[in-house]
Order: structure tokens, then sequence, then C-alpha cells
């Protein structure tokens, strides 16, 4: 399926009401790098907050995370 890469955060909530799939996930990745762009945020700022520690992800993961943003960061225009 389709998703549109969303450029708000009304949109990106939106994503929320569909099955998870890696299509999806893109989306919301490509999504988020298109909102942090327009707020002026670097990608220096996107992997911070992706390293961030928190009790969704391990540490691992965040990691895997924040290298999936940075080969997408120079993809999305």
């Amino acid at each position: 399926m389709y998703y549109p890469i969303p450029r708000s955060f009304e949109e990106m909530a939106a994503l929320s009401h569909y099955p998870v799939s890696e299509e999806l996930v893109a989306a919301a990745i490509a999504g988020m790098i298109t909102i942090c762009r327009a707020q002026g945020h670097t990608l220096a700022d996107v992997q911070a907050w992706v390293l961030d520690d928190d009790d969704l992800l391990d540490a691992k993961t965040r990691q895997w995370l924040s290298d999936v943003v940075e080969a997408a960061w120079s993809s999305v225009g």
C-alpha cells in the first residue's frame, strides 16, 4: 500500500490508524525527517533524540534506528 509522506503532526498521527508494515514505517521516518527539516532541525538533533534513553527501545535498537534515520536523511527531499 502507498502511504504519502506526512507533512504535519496531524498527518503523522493519522498513520496510527493503519496496520504496521515496512511501508508505513518508511513513510513515518520520511515524515519525521520532513517535519524536522521544516522546523530547522539538523540530522544531529534528530539522532540525539533517537539515541536518548527511553523505556520503548533498548540501546542497540536506538542505534539501529539512528543509522536508519541517517541513511534516510539524504534521500528525503
